[in-house]
């Protein structure tokens, strides 16, 4: 059995794109291979950064805004996990306002700040605006893998009204989709 996971970004091909036979573009997919943990939880490579710095997170359809653990991060999930380092990356930029995120599962605090993210070289995002996570509480974020969460919602939940990734990527077409292939 092929058991291969994939989050595929769909955009517009430049010139020389194939024609679906009635006169259409048909999209380009952008497909990205998933870490799969167990069936319950599914991680993608984002880089965020300049020079880029790398982490394993969770792209999730359930909630809007881009997050990451911050290396000024005290709490214990922080020490045992990827975090972003803002004094390494040249086009970081401060904003300082508060983040909160309160999920079922545990809380996540810090502050706001802007920089480049993308996901495996399929889409990216320019001056994306995202939290640095700097305390965190809850067993879920003990147990996971994850550095940070991507989240791929409508704008319309996003905390703080922040820019989704999806609305501030580079893609022309908006849309993804997951083949977990099971």
């Amino acid at each position: 059995l092929n058991k291969t996971k994939l989050l595929r970004f769909a955009d517009s091909l430049a010139s020389g794109a194939f024609s679906n036979g009635h006169g259409l573009e048909a999209p380009t997919p952008h497909d990205i291979g998933l870490k799969d943990y167990m069936n319950t939880q599914y991680f993608v490579q984002v880089e965020m950064g300049t020079p880029a710095q790398k982490f394993t997170m969770v792209p999730d359809t359930g909630s809007s805004n881009v997050w990451v653990y911050s290396s000024d991060c005290t709490a214990i999930p922080c020490y045992y996990h990827s975090t972003f380092d803002t004094a390494k990356s040249s086009t970081f930029v401060k904003n300082g306002e508060t983040f909160d995120i309160t999920y079922g599962s545990g809380s996540i605090k810090g502050t706001v700040g802007q920089d480049n993210v993308a996901i495996a070289g399929a889409a990216d995002s320019k001056k994306q605006e995202f939290g640095l996570i700097t305390a965190v509480n809850g067993a879920a974020f003990l147990a996971s893998s994850m550095s940070g969460i991507i989240g791929l919602a409508y704008n319309t939940i996003a905390v703080d009204k922040l820019p989704t990734f999806i609305d501030a990527s580079d893609l022309t077409e908006k849309s993804f989709s997951f083949n977990l292939n099971l």
